[in-house]
């Protein structure tokens, strides 16, 4: 892998940049779909790569318990096993300590998961989550870590920075192939002395890229931004940073203010399975009886397929009547919506423009409050915080 910056914006943090793996340029900064088990739900490969994507996410935890990685890894890999031709990001079980929290036991040693699928019993170290990913053969690798929920006593957080330091050495010392890079992550909770700790630490450690996780857990979104303003500047120019698990559109415009390069979330994809579809202006509910009879599309200023072609009404029928072809429909609109944002961010950033786009942005979600309870600051500082900010 190989990472360039190619412009800073001189009005903010943000930044150009080409990331090159084996299977792809992709530039930066990017959003990647999640297909926790190979394929973004309801999508071909196809379609990721007509909306723009070059690079998405797998899950190894949940693609170590099916099909299984020595399955994946004697069908070729998951490009071969998937047919994505793209490059892939695979997660290393980390976050399931988080989401799969009564699940598992965790000591220095590894995580002792219980599958949520027939409820057996697997043992994962840092050795064996490096093993898992290098079988899979993604184009880049994440350490094991731990991520706790929030708000958490600073003991338990203290404890999640060390054991993941700990757990980042063993992983860098099991590493057998030199194909793929290798992100080391920060922990910290909304500690930011440790979270600055942490950072320092890995750093120190030397990766090819550095993920920020812990956030977007159950903190909102004043704490997680507060967070990325003390950890970004701790980390090197030259590489790529990766916050893990967001976000939402606000999110995504505020990580890229704040020097963030990559992003992963299943908010498209989730939110297009329940019929909340991003647009323009905000979120149109497309279940809403208000849209029985509405001839626009999801979003006039669109350019999407489904935009194109089909009205409001027509995927209301789809969502109410169960069509499984409403779900695919809003899914492909939404990740459209994504990368054509993210799109839309770079040429910002290239023209110098991103503190316009970011001001019309707010201005057009204002009545939708997407930013419920954030205000544009009076005082020079200009940027958006809580309606007690001093």
């Amino acid at each position: 892998m190989q990472y360039q910056v190619q412009q800073f914006d001189r009005q903010s943090k943000g930044r150009i940049g080409l990331l090159t793996t084996r299977h792809a340029e992709i530039k930066t900064p990017a959003f990647m779909p999640v297909g926790s088990l190979g394929p973004v739900k309801g999508l071909a490969p196809e379609d990721l790569q007509s909306l723009g994507f070059r690079l998405i996410l797998n899950n190894a935890y949940h693609l170590y318990l099916r099909p299984g990685h020595k399955v994946v890894s004697d069908m070729g890999g998951l490009h071969v096993f998937t047919g994505w031709p793209g490059a892939i990001l695979t997660d290393s079980g980390g976050f399931q300590i988080f989401s799969l929290a009564k699940l598992c036991e965790i000591t220095d040693e590894g995580v002792t998961f219980q599958s949520h699928i027939d409820g057996s019993t697997h043992f994962i170290t840092p050795e064996k989550a490096i093993e898992i990913e290098e079988a899979l053969g993604a184009d880049i690798i994440m350490v094991l870590d731990q991520c706790v929920a929030l708000p958490a006593d600073r003991e338990i957080i203290q404890q999640s920075v060390r054991r993941t330091k700990l757990w980042a050495e063993r992983c860098q010392g099991s590493r057998r192939r030199t194909d793929q890079a290798l992100f080391g992550i920060i922990q910290g909770g909304l500690e930011a002395d440790l979270r600055i700790a942490s950072a320092k630490e890995l750093v120190r450690l030397g990766f090819d890229g550095y993920a920020i996780g812990g956030l977007s857990v159950g903190e909102g979104k004043l704490a997680m931004y507060a967070m990325l303003d003390v950890t970004v500047p701790e980390l090197p120019e030259n590489k790529p940073r990766y916050l893990m698990g967001v976000g939402h559109p606000e999110d995504l415009l505020e990580g890229v203010a704040r020097g963030i390069d990559l992003f992963d979330c299943v908010v498209p994809s989730r939110h297009g399975r329940t019929g909340s579809l991003f647009t323009t202006t905000g979120r149109v509910v497309i279940k809403q009886a208000q849209y029985a009879a509405d001839e626009r599309p999801i979003d006039p200023e669109c350019a999407c397929p489904v935009c194109r072609r089909y009205s409001r009404a027509y995927l209301h029928h789809l969502f109410m009547v169960k069509e499984m072809l409403g779900t695919r429909l809003n899914t492909i609109h939404n990740l459209w919506y994504f990368s054509d944002l993210m799109r839309r961010i770079r040429e910002a950033l290239e023209e110098g423009t991103f503190p316009d786009f970011r001001e019309a942005f707010y201005r057009n979600h204002n009545r939708q409050t997407v930013m419920a309870g954030l205000a544009k600051c009076e005082e020079p500082c200009g940027q958006w915080h809580g309606n007690d900010h001093t």
